[in-house]
């Protein structure tokens, strides 16, 4: 048993020294084969003569053959781990990258204050019971003018105010034409569903316009319509009024409405609706002009000559219609005195909303 001691004493010296040289991963499994290999490892032959021993002196010897097993396979892993670590640091040592630099940070994303605005517009009216319609971009002069009574004198129909698609027509001959409003949007869907109707239809429109702080070729509406038997100017006044107060009211602030007449070929009698100004509580500011009001959207009473070409009977059936500029909202929302800082794609402004 002594000389089997011996051995394990000599083989201990001698596989933890060893272990300390081993420069690679090739060197590190001939140094486990060589020492703990099953056939022809050292260790392993040691252990080989165990079944001549007696039993006091097998567990003597298999203790310490045991406990040399365990410091070659430490020695191995903290050597693999010191070759792992000297080579990764002599990659980066090599690297143009200064892992030591603080990372670029990452921007969070978000909604685009324009496309918040008309959610929040149409989550009101969907909260309300409204569907949501949508039509295409493309018109046809039929559904963006004449259907909505605009009569073929109108100035709107003028080429310096819509544009028109040069070489599309539609099956009438006629040119189709950027829609100016979502109001067609009105029609199509009176064609195909049968009053009770309640729908809100938000979009993008375009104008031949001059850019500038209030005004663009390319803008975006929302357009609501309720067309059901019995509906009246009471109506309208109180399902917008609710909708002012539930787009700018909360928190303590209290918004007011009033609607004065105005004219709209679609919609007899026409209306527009102020709200009191909540950035300076009616006391007057630049927004407001000074008024302690603003103007927010254009609406009315359906005309019947719309309700007809829509195919609904305007003696049994009545609505009411608004319009709504998405920009002018985010606007007076958000205190942004030029539309044009929407469309900018500045991420130092589009970071405020996100």
């Amino acid at each position: 048993m002594s000389s089997l001691l011996n051995e394990l004493d000599v083989l201990s010296a001698e596989a933890l020294a060893e272990a300390e040289t081993l420069a690679d991963t090739e060197a590190l499994e001939a140094f486990r084969l060589k020492y703990l290999g099953r056939k022809d490892g050292r260790l392993t032959k040691v252990l080989s003569a165990l079944p001549t021993l007696s039993g006091d002196e097998k567990r003597e010897v298999g203790k310490r053959a045991n406990a040399l097993k365990g410091a070659i396979e430490s020695s191995l892993a903290r050597r693999r781990q010191a070759l792992d670590d000297a080579r990764i640091t002599s990659e980066l040592l090599k690297s143009k990258i200064d892992l030591s630099l603080p990372g670029t940070p990452v921007m969070r994303g978000g909604l685009h204050p324009l496309t918040r605005v008309m959610e929040e517009i149409t989550d009101v009216f969907v909260r309300l019971g409204f569907s949501v319609a949508e039509g295409p971009e493309v018109e046809t002069d039929d559904n963006n003018f004449t259907s909505l009574n605009h009569p073929p004198d109108h100035p709107a129909r003028d080429a310096h105010d819509t544009f028109y698609l040069k070489d599309h027509v539609d099956d009438k001959g006629r040119p189709l034409l950027l829609r100016t409003h979502t109001s067609p949007v009105q029609i199509r869907y009176m064609r195909s569903h049968t009053p009770p109707v309640y729908i809100v239809a938000p979009g993008r429109v375009f104008r031949h316009e001059n850019v500038d702080a209030t005004h663009s070729y390319v803008f975006h509406q929302v357009e609501g319509l309720a067309v059901d038997t019995d509906i009246s100017v009471a109506d309208l006044k109180g399902v917008l009024t609710l909708f002012a107060e539930r787009l700018f009211g909360g928190q303590g602030t209290v918004v007011k409405t009033r609607f004065r007449p105005s004219f709209f070929p679609f919609v007899e009698p026409g209306l527009e609706m102020d709200i009191s100004c909540t950035i300076c509580g009616q006391k007057g500011c630049r927004v407001c002009k000074g008024t302690g009001w603003v103007e927010m959207l254009g609406s009315g009473l359906v005309h019947p000559n719309v309700l007809r070409a829509a195919g609904c009977d305007p003696e049994k059936y009545s609505g009411w219609a608004f319009g709504i500029g998405v920009e002018r909202v985010a606007m007076f929302k958000y205190g942004v005195d030029d539309m044009r800082l929407f469309y900018e794609n500045d991420l130092r402004f589009l970071g405020n909303f996100s």
